[in-house]
């Protein structure tokens, strides 16, 4: 990126937010804090009003108003593949506020840019999961949830606990939302339990506003994801695939506790962190003989016992499984 699109692109991150700090920048564009303070002064000179807070960062000054940013075309692309995924990975109400926004994006592309546009949009598909799991909800709480992370209000929901397949009403802090495992789920402080709990959105039946709460100091999303990543207790498991299968395992490993993979050839060696040893070999068990087991003995164990149990199912005594030598 030459100096003056990178100028013009620190002035655009400044109307992003309140303030900015020079780190952000240099984060951004890869450049040295030095190369940052020079082109902000460049900015001052050619009659941008920037302030500066010390120690904190840089901000423009009120009433100062930029004109209307332009798109490239390879910025509406990504615009419209976001789009795409939203409209399958998030709910109703975050899907409206987007394509609101994404009609206003349109409305400032040039003519040959909407074209294109409109042609790409009939050639990107996403399709979604036809999973369904017992007793969800049509979800439409995700902006709610959004605006009492943003307002540190008090939500009371109705949930559906999975464990006891009923209803219960809570009372909770929301700390964060994660997206895992092909849903979304709320991290929060339960007022009933007096502990931090995932609470899977789809499960969420009703939703009501309350009081504002103040944050504890340990009140973050990523302190929760620490603290559960050094409680929970983690396997590290190793397998081989052959690569014929890779097609069908390589998008569901990382619900397993993917890690690394070394490619053997023909085959792949793969990597995980498991929790759940039972619920890998389930996952393995249906790629048969195209897998192997290196690490751990006890998830060889869980196979062997799986295919046991599927052998008893299967055949009756009298027509046992005969080996082949």
């Amino acid at each position: 990126m030459n100096r003056i699109d990178r100028l013009q692109a620190i002035l655009t991150q400044l109307q992003s937010k309140r303030i900015v700090k020079a780190q952000e920048i240099a984060d951004r564009f890869e450049i040295s804090l030095r190369t940052v303070y020079r082109d902000i002064r460049a900015l001052e000179e050619g009659g941008v009003p920037i302030g500066a807070e010390a120690g904190i960062g840089y901000y423009l000054m009120e009433g100062y108003h930029l004109p209307p940013v332009m798109f490239s075309n390879t910025e509406a692309h990504a615009l419209l593949l976001g789009a795409k995924l939203i409209e399958n990975m998030a709910d109703q109400s975050v899907d409206t506020a987007f394509q609101s926004a994404l009609y206003k994006i349109k409305s400032v592309l040039k003519t040959n840019s909407k074209d294109s546009l409109e042609d790409l949009d009939q050639r990107i598909k996403v399709v979604s999961s036809t999973r369904t799991a017992p007793q969800t909800f049509d979800s439409h709480f995700l902006s709610d949830i959004q605006q009492a992370l943003a307002q540190h209000q008090t939500l009371t929901i109705e949930y559906f606990s999975s464990y006891n397949t009923k209803l219960t009403e809570r009372t909770v802090e929301p700390v964060g939302l994660l997206y895992y495992n092909s849903d979304w789920h709320m991290i929060a402080y339960c007022l009933l339990r007096n502990d931090y709990r995932d609470f899977r959105v789809d499960r969420i039946k009703s939703l009501k506003f309350s009081k504002t709460f103040k944050s504890r100091s340990s009140d973050t999303l990523q302190n929760y994801l620490d603290n559960l990543a050094r409680t929970e207790h983690l396997e590290e498991a190793v397998v081989i695939f052959d690569k014929e299968i890779l097609r069908y395992a390589a998008p569901q490993r990382y619900g397993y506790g993917f890690v690394s993979e070394e490619d053997l050839g023909n085959q792949v060696r793969m990597r995980f962190l498991v929790g759940s040893t039972m619920g890998m070999a389930h996952w393995l068990l249906m790629y048969t003989n195209a897998v192997t087991i290196e690490s751990p003995f006890g998830l060889k164990e869980a196979v062997q016992k799986l295919v046991i149990e599927l052998q008893g199912h299967y055949f009756a005594e009298s027509q046992p499984i005969i080996a082949n030598e």
